[in-house]
């Protein structure tokens, strides 16, 4: 039998009281650890849990802005908003979205295109928003539709605001146009402002003044139940719509440009000398811009990038053509301002030009030659050995220098992204970038507008504009004004401009010799100066795209179309007080004064004859 233990009282009482201490100590450390949250929940944190305990019961819905309208100088609509039905779907409320769809196409032109937006919507919306699955419904389809609606749960017709584009093609690179917003976009926009905003401008005006045409997005605050449905509008704020842009294009002269350029693709630039308005900015082909707002399918969208006429292609901007003959007058002018030349120097053509001791022989257009010209004879009959001997005795360092004064080589500013710089060679840039030489030859070529020298319409335009200007330099826009609220803002307007320090006896000899280009019995443009009661300064041009041999002659019959030479004409008018300078090149058309003059006539006609 085990031996008999007393209890230890005192520890037993001692252990006890001990855990009813312990026990205690924890009770009232959790209830003053409560009392501090119920403090701060109820005190400190009131603000915050407040507004999440609002944000649980109230959802707030942006509400995207009209988009400001744009309109040329004389008040017509170029970019216009036009109400169309849409066919949208609240996934929430489709059991079978993949039947749903299907049985959609069954009487509805829904092509896969138009699925793939909408599935790419649906990810970045919620379930319970209404997302467009066709953008323009015609009047059949709605009616079809309407007969059905009963069987289409989720499924519904909607009236939205697209916008839309009157001239087509014609406006296409200018105005640009808007499209559905992508996921690079996304990463850039402001999230808040394009809150509910579908699409954004992609180029042209559409995308250089986005931020003035998008106006500022509003909000309204939304009752929802416990699974985020919409009950009522507590509150709204409503959006402010974007302010409506003015432009200082003319689209009754774009037309004329448009459609002077007949069966040849080309550009044609106008600007006006005194304010840098931009009256034309046409580049052709163009491309109809309403197919991109409703979303382009993906096999018209290759159509247009690979098709040989590249209609998506903006020539105005990013066209890079040899000037030719248009050159000219920059050269002489150099020539005089230099004093390598004075107005009465004669040169003999015998038809070719040879630099001393060698035997390669640069051909002037005239094979058997000018004879003795002077500087204004060469302008006006286009005399390519003068400007061979003249830009030999300039050399190109002065040529470059003197060009690049009149802005060729360099972008113009203009207020529309894309603009290429052309190009203006030197000695520097053809080491830096051929690791070669210069050459004698290519210094004579670049005087006659061949070779290397590149320029785009616009920069062309320009420099003829600063020539009218009798060297002012001018900075060319395409926007005037804008208007919100009833209130006016200017755009574009230059407060300061530089000016080229010019002879002004120089400055009249050149223009006397443009003045002839189109008037004189021998000028190269007198088809155009023909019942005219004003004086047009121009100068006509041929940009070979297609050398020829030494031993071959150039005959444009024997040869394809795309190796044709290009035409080019600059002038400004009147000629004793310019209104308009104007540049254009239709592409393989063969000689300026035949295609290209025309169009600059019917332009300067129409222009001067407004009020």
């Amino acid at each position: 039998m085990p031996p008999f233990r007393l209890k230890d009282a005192v520890h037993e009482n001692r252990l006890i009281v001990n855990r009813i201490t312990a026990a205690s100590a924890f009770v009232i450390l959790l209830t003053a650890g409560l009392i501090a949250r119920l403090v701060f929940l109820q005190v400190f944190g009131h603000e915050y849990y407040t507004m999440l305990a609002h944000d649980n019961r109230v959802k707030i819905s942006p509400l995207p802005p009209t988009r400001g309208l744009i309109y040329d100088r004389n008040g017509l609509l170029v970019a216009e908003n036009v109400s169309v039905y849409t066919l949208e779907i609240v996934p929430e409320q489709v059991e079978d979205l993949e039947d749903t769809l299907q049985r959609l196409q069954a009487f509805l032109t829904i092509d896969e295109d138009e699925i793939s937006r909408f599935n790419k919507l649906m990810k970045r919306n919620k379930r319970f928003e209404s997302i467009p699955l066709k953008l323009r419904l015609t009047d059949g389809e709605v009616a079809r539709f309407a007969v059905k609606r009963p069987f289409f749960h989720g499924v519904d017709i909607h009236a939205r605001l697209v916008r839309h584009y009157p001239y087509g093609a014609l406006v296409s690179h200018v105005v640009g146009y808007v499209g559905s917003i992508n996921e690079r976009e996304l990463k850039r926009l402001n999230v808040a402002e394009y809150r509910g905003t579908t699409h954004v401008g992609k180029v042209g005006v559409e995308h250089s003044y986005e931020a003035i045409l998008h106006g500022h997005t509003g909000y309204a605050e939304i009752e929802t139940n416990a699974r985020g449905r919409e009950l009522r509008v507590l509150k709204e704020t409503p959006p402010q719509p974007g302010a409506d842009l003015h432009l200082t294009l003319d689209i009754e002269l774009q037309k004329i440009a448009y459609q002077g350029l007949g069966e040849h693709n080309g550009a044609v630039v106008a600007i006006e000398p005194s304010s840098g308005d931009v009256l034309v900015l046409a580049s052709k082909p163009g491309f109809d811009p309403n197919d991109f707002v409703y979303g382009i399918s993906g096999k018209e969208y290759r159509a247009l990038q690979t098709s040989p006429d590249r209609p998506l292609f903006d020539r105005t901007l990013r066209g890079r053509y040899p000037p030719g003959s248009t050159i000219k007058p920059f050269i002489g002018l150099a020539g005089l301002e230099y004093g390598v030349r004075d107005s009465h120097t004669e040169t003999y053509c015998p038809g070719f030009y040879q630099l001393p001791g060698v035997s390669h022989r640069y051909r002037d257009w005239k094979r058997w030659g000018h004879g003795h010209v002077d500087l204004a004879m060469a302008i006006v009959q286009s005399c390519d050995v003068y400007f061979y001997d003249l830009a030999h005795d300039l050399g190109i360092d002065r040529i470059h220098d003197f060009l690049h004064q009149f802005g060729f080589g360099q972008r113009t500013g203009i207020d529309i992204s894309g603009e290429k710089s052309g190009l203006l060679p030197s000695r520097a840039w053809k080491r830096r970038a051929r690791k070669q030489p210069w050459y004698p030859g290519e210094t004579l070529i670049t005087g006659i507008g061949q070779g290397f020298l590149q320029v785009t319409p616009l920069q062309l335009a320009r420099s003829v504009a600063i020539l009218a200007n009798r060297g002012t330099l001018i900075s060319p826009h395409v926007a005037a004004y804008t208007v919100s609220g009833g209130k006016s803002v200017p755009w574009g307007k230059a407060e300061t401009q530089e000016k080229i320090k010019l002879s002004p006896r120089n400055l009249q000899t050149i223009i006397d010799a443009m003045i002839a280009v189109v008037h004189s019995p021998r000028g190269t443009a007198r088809r155009i100066g023909q019942g005219i009661e004003f004086k047009i300064a121009g100068k006509t041009g041929t940009a070979q795209v297609f050398t020829v041999k030494q031993e071959e002659e150039y005959r444009a019959e024997k040869l394809a179309k795309k190796l044709h030479d290009h035409a080019l004409f600059i002038a400004f008018a009147p000629a004793d007080d310019p209104k308009i300078a104007v540049a254009v090149i239709a592409e393989h058309a063969g000689h300026g004064g035949s295609v290209a003059a025309p169009i600059a006539r019917r332009i300067i006609e129409k222009y001067l004859e407004q009020p």
